[in-house]
């Protein structure tokens, strides 16, 4: 039995201030340090705070990749921003490509303290397969938890996007899980949609909806009716799909996800800096809708997208009181909530039963610490300086006096290489 004493715990639900927890895989008892009895192996949390693991719920992968590609650029709208930059990376992505880049994202991850994540993946060069390649680096090497897909489009061979999709269905175990991916209404054709309807049963989708005006442009123009709607028409809102972005929809696709009891993921960080506007949490908020928060590939630091959700979403509705930090926590929630359904297991609490995903961050106070003013520490001072210095998943320490428990470099140096040489084949 491992415990971790001497430490404040909040789960954004409870708070402990001096306290211990005890686990393996699962926590299996925590309380006041006055009930501690002792374990086979301590950590001495002391001036720490324990939390429960962090979660991006629509992030790309591949975009390690990214990161400092020198290619030309020049974007007038969204749809230049594909061309010029994600659709020259992905179509040049192969085997290898997408393990490193999945090693390399994954390592990052967990170094921030993201243990769990939902995926949406693109690779030309290899469609048949590559989930088992992302699942191979990011849940069985890396042990961290992952929900899958591969993005359908009319940019790739339709029917191999399918059968990836589906094959892939049948590899879900506590660190992994699969959702049908599709990349957007405005690469795919009618036939498509038909096709994969045909296809999927009762399987649940990601798709980016509305994320710029192009796409909704689009469907109206060729379609005459609303993403949202046209995704109904051919019956691909299944429970529990996850509509990512969703900036551009109007009041009645509000409804209609919101009946189909679809998830919105927003991910203001990445509309921030694509210049393509931002959701209206107040018409989310008003149809009910559940959302989750992701950062669409931007880097892995989850909580800088916190607090930019936070701050973006005063900004956008016009009021300093419209976007709380009761607000936030419910969106962390249901990224806790969706990934344990999706996963079968428990995520996001720090009791006894649930996972012992969690991690450790240094805070020294200025002011005092108490129940009714943690979440306001935790968002103005936690998330304000983040660095996680130990990282558990399932019980098993990652991460150490801020330093991962295994060796990197070698993977580093083989993710490089491997980004070289997809950089040298889209130039």
């Amino acid at each position: 039995m491992k415990a971790i004493i001497n430490i404040k715990i909040y789960d954004y639900k409870s708070y402990i201030d001096n306290g211990y927890i005890k686990f393996n895989s699962e926590i299996t008892e925590i309380g006041d340090m006055e009930s501690f009895s002792g374990a086979e192996e301590v950590v001495d949390g002391r001036g720490c705070i324990l939390m429960p693991g962090m979660t991006n719920c629509h992030t790309h992968i591949y975009s390690a990749f990214a990161r400092g590609m020198n290619i030309p650029f020049n974007p007038k709208n969204f749809t230049d921003i594909l061309e010029q930059l994600w659709w020259k990376l992905d179509k040049q992505l192969d085997q290898t490509a997408a393990y490193y880049s999945a090693m390399s994202y994954g390592i990052d991850c967990i170094k921030s303290g993201v243990t769990s994540i939902i995926d949406h993946h693109a690779s030309g060069l290899c469609i048949e397969g590559v989930l088992d390649t992302l699942n191979d680096a990011v849940s069985k090497s890396l042990g961290m938890r992952s929900i899958y897909c591969f993005e359908t489009s009319d940019r790739f061979p339709l029917e191999e996007c399918i059968r990836e999709n589906i094959r892939f269905r049948g590899n879900g175990s506590e660190h992994t899980g699969s959702m049908f991916g599709m990349h957007a209404s405005m690469s795919l054709s009618s036939d498509s949609l038909k096709r994969i309807s045909e296809s999927i049963g009762d399987m649940p989708v990601h798709i980016h909806v509305a994320e710029s005006i192009d796409d909704v442009r689009d469907c109206y123009q060729s379609y005459n009716k609303s993403i949202v709607e046209r995704l109904d028409s051919y019956g691909l809102l299944n429970k529990n799909s996850i509509l990512a972005h969703c900036v551009h929809i109007n009041e009645e696709e509000a409804a209609l996800i919101a009946e189909r009891c679809c998830y919105v993921a927003i991910n203001p960080t990445s509309n921030m800096n694509n210049a393509v506007g931002l959701p209206n949490y107040d018409l989310l908020r008003g149809y009910g809708l559940r959302c989750l928060l992701g950062n669409d590939g931007l880097g892995s630091n989850i909580t800088r997208d916190y607090l930019n959700l936070m701050f973006a979403m005063k900004n956008r509705l016009g009021s300093p009181n419209k976007f709380s930090m009761e607000d936030l926590v419910q969106v962390i929630r249901n990224g806790y909530e969706f990934i344990s359904a999706s996963l079968n297991i428990k995520l996001g609490k720090i009791e006894a039963g649930y996972k012992a995903d969690f991690i450790v961050v240094p805070y020294d106070s200025p002011t005092p610490i108490n129940e009714e003013n943690i979440l306001g520490h935790i968002v103005f001072g936690v998330f304000d300086s983040f660095k996680p210095k130990h990282v558990w998943i399932s019980g098993k320490q990652m991460v150490k006096d801020y330093k991962l428990v295994f060796e990197v470099e070698s993977e580093m140096e083989a993710a490089r290489h491997e980004a070289s040489k997809v950089w040298r084949r889209l130039n």
